[in-house]
């Protein structure tokens, strides 16, 4: 308990943010005085850091070590103008965004002020903007780094803090060992105490309307519209994000006709006040977009998560529930790796890549068009290393169509690449249901599914991974595990990561790893069938068996 107040009592003497110094102070005024609640929340929030990885940090706004606030902001970006300096010959160049969250501003100014008052080049984008456009002005700008304040599609109380490198990195996000060196240059300044004695200096620049003016041009061009298509009619949402003022610049200038908006979702808000999760695969995020695609009787339904790296696509189906489905990210992922595959038939080199969990479709889409296939682990940090792509995605609604210009996932020119995609199917008289026939018919039916699990308790998932790793499944309901894989240890190429893998001998694939960025526990689950209904039947099975076994684990 002394322990606790000693921290939080240095801690709340450097904080400059009266918001959290006020929560902080009476947090140790009622533990001071005995309060099991207050001396509870301390501990919590101080009893570790939140830990710099290849994601960067991401974490709940608070006060303490443990949450996301302007003194952990500060010591991340001194510790990182640390490690540029110590790898650069010359003065480093860093450009910092920041999307429509709660502070992600005032992080993104502490951060510009740090990094100059550090004697770098520090430049900070006009305004809020998608992380997509951020991860491009690292390439446009030839910066050596890039830092976006954003928490992507989490909950409302969370942001965080995601790292680029340029130079031999092309803009890619960090993967180890820099996470590693970047995290120790970050301890050494927390370690050295109080964030006010660390230099900061005005003298960043503040970009141009040209690096967004080129992003626009750049994604445009990714697929300008076909003729004939000025009648199309599609919906599109925001989601509460800084998604549609860039994108309806980039839908203008390609040329494609103007979305019925979702107006209650369309402008940045960070409270998110509209959905329960800010995450377009979340139940019921999408509902206030469903029922304006029925009042405009549209076509399809377009989704960027609130940070716009991610797209989500819903189309027309009578078969289900309120005749709208979303497709799966394997769905869409299929159909734009589909279509950067025939475009890049016949290239050297040209290869198609996805991480581990996503559909096995996408090396068949390759193998059918002569691409090369790399399969990564998890994150667009790996994906946009494979060598010779040209397409890359993950299932959680993340797509790379655009390695030119872009080096991470980005629903903006995704989005554009799928409006291509269903321009082209409505002029020859079909949409996208029939592209996705049509793509079955060629490569087989494929069909995923996914059964995730969100924890108060992180111990809940841990303890279940080393159940499993204790004594693997020998099957999930009637289907026979013929091969499991830990990939701790890494395995065939691919870097070690917290991933069970277990082939199944009827062909299918069940992976369980726990995620990233949430408190979840994820199984993903694929197979092939003779037909959509038989593939799709095999999924279903197996999403059973698989709950099962987690209440059984659990």
């Amino acid at each position: 308990m002394s322990e606790r107040l000693t921290q939080a009592r240095a801690w709340l003497r450097q904080d400059p943010d009266p918001e959290t110094r006020d929560e902080l102070a009476g947090i140790i005024t009622r533990a001071a005085g005995g309060d099991s609640t207050a001396i509870a929340d301390l501990d919590d929030r101080f009893r570790t850091r939140l830990a710099f990885g290849t994601a960067g940090l991401r974490g709940e706004l608070g006060a303490g070590s443990n949450r996301m606030n302007r003194v952990l902001v500060t010591q991340a970006a001194a510790g990182f103008a640390g490690y540029l300096l110590q790898r650069s010959a010359t003065r480093p160049t860093v450009v910092i965004g920041y999307d429509g969250r709660r502070n992600s501003r005032r992080f993104a100014l502490d951060s510009a002020e740090i990094l100059a008052g550090a004697g770098l080049r520090a430049i900070l984008l006009p305004r809020l903007l998608p992380t997509p456009v951020l991860a491009f002005a690292v390439r446009h700008l030839q910066a050596d780094a890039g830092i976006m304040v954003t928490a992507s599609h989490n909950p409302p109380d969370d942001n965080g803090y995601k790292v680029y490198l340029g130079g031999d990195d092309a803009g890619s996000q960090i993967v180890a060992p820099a996470d590693a060196e970047i995290a120790a240059h970050i301890q050494r300044v927390a370690d050295a105490g109080d964030v006010r004695l660390l230099p900061r200096s005005d003298a960043y620049e503040l970009a141009g309307e040209d690096v967004v003016d080129a992003y626009v041009a750049a994604t445009a061009a990714v697929a300008p519209a076909p003729f004939g298509v000025q009648e199309m009619r599609w919906v599109y949402t925001a989601m509460h994000g800084v998604g549609w003022e860039t994108f309806s610049r980039v839908v203008k200038s390609a040329g494609y006709p103007a979305p019925r908006t979702v107006d209650a979702q369309r402008d940045p808000d960070p409270t998110f006040r509209t959905v329960a999760f800010p995450n377009p695969e979340e139940p019921g995020a999408m509902d206030l977009a469903i029922a304006r695609a029925r009042e405009a009787d549209a076509e399809f339904i377009i989704a960027n998560d609130p940070d716009a790296d991610r797209l989500a696509v819903a189309i027309p189906d009578a078969a289900v529930d309120g005749g709208w489905r979303r497709l799966t990210g394997n769905e869409v992922g299929l159909l734009l790796g589909w279509r950067a595959a025939r475009a890049a038939q016949g290239a050297p080199g040209a290869s198609l890549a996805c991480s581990l969990v996503s559909s096995p479709g996408l090396g068949a889409v390759a193998e059918r068009y002569g691409l090369d296939f790399h399969e990564t682990l998890t994150g667009f940090k790996w994906i946009s290393r494979a060598p010779g792509m040209v397409f890359g995605f993950e299932e959680a609604l993340g797509y790379l169509v655009n390695p030119e210009t872009v080096r991470d996932k980005d629903g903006i020119s995704a989005a554009v690449a799928l409006l291509g995609l269903a321009a082209e199917a409505r002029v020859n008289g079909s949409g996208i249901a029939g592209l996705l026939a049509e793509l079955g018919a060629e490569i087989g039916h494929f069909a995923s599914g996914q059964v995730s699990v969100r924890v108060d308790d992180l111990s809940v998932i841990s303890g279940t991974m080393a159940s499993l790793r204790a004594e693997p499944p020998t099957a999930f309901g009637s289907r026979a595990v013929a091969s499991a894989e830990d990939l701790a240890a890494g395995d065939a190429g691919v870097p070690a990561g917290d991933v069970l893998r277990y082939r199944l001998d009827d062909g299918s694939r069940v992976i369980v790893r726990p995620s990233g960025t949430e408190p979840k526990l994820k199984v993903y689950i694929d197979a092939r069938g003779e037909s959509t209904e038989a593939a799709a039947a095999a999924v279903t099975e197996l999403e059973a068996a698989v709950r099962a076994m987690l209440a059984e684990r659990g």
